[in-house]
């Protein structure tokens, strides 16, 4: 279950190795141990760029998800890619009174949960089953010591 990360502008100073453990740590709950994520930290003006060409939103946001097919593929796959701004999150870790790390966390949660087919936008009722599986993702993660209420 490769996790590979990439640091680039304000991304390059976060710290990854627990980064990655919680990663790999969502794909085993979510029943993805063995899918391939690729994960982008990067600064506020990247991901403006990535938000205005891909979603046609001219400002940068959290997390992007890429999925690399429709549905959940067989084990051994590429998942797909998550993109986080860590200017974005701290600005929110900030906002929240959480420290960055969670809140990274808790935007790599979402971004998976995308990658998954869940889209909080699609209506009331898919924001819901969305937030549900983030919930519990979250919890099984703090069962599990990586993550703090």
């Amino acid at each position: 279950m490769p996790v590979e990360i990439t640091r680039r502008g304000a991304g390059k100073k976060v710290p990854i190795r627990g980064l990655k453990k919680i990663a790999q740590a969502i794909l085993a709950v979510v029943g993805q141990a063995d899918a391939e994520l690729s994960l982008a930290l990067i600064g506020n003006v990247e991901m403006q760029k990535l938000n205005a060409k891909y979603r046609g939103k001219d400002y940068p946001t959290d997390v992007l998800s890429f999925p690399m097919a429709e549905g959940l593929s067989p084990a051994g796959h590429l998942l797909g890619d998550v993109i986080i701004s860590v200017e974005k999150a701290q600005q929110q870790a900030e906002e929240r009174g959480r420290s960055r790390d969670k809140e990274l966390a808790t935007l790599l949660i979402h971004g998976i949960v995308h990658l998954l087919g869940y889209d909080h936008e699609r209506s009331t009722r898919a924001a819901r089953a969305m937030k549900r599986l983030e919930n519990k993702i979250y919890r099984q993660l703090c069962d599990q010591g990586l993550l703090k209420v």
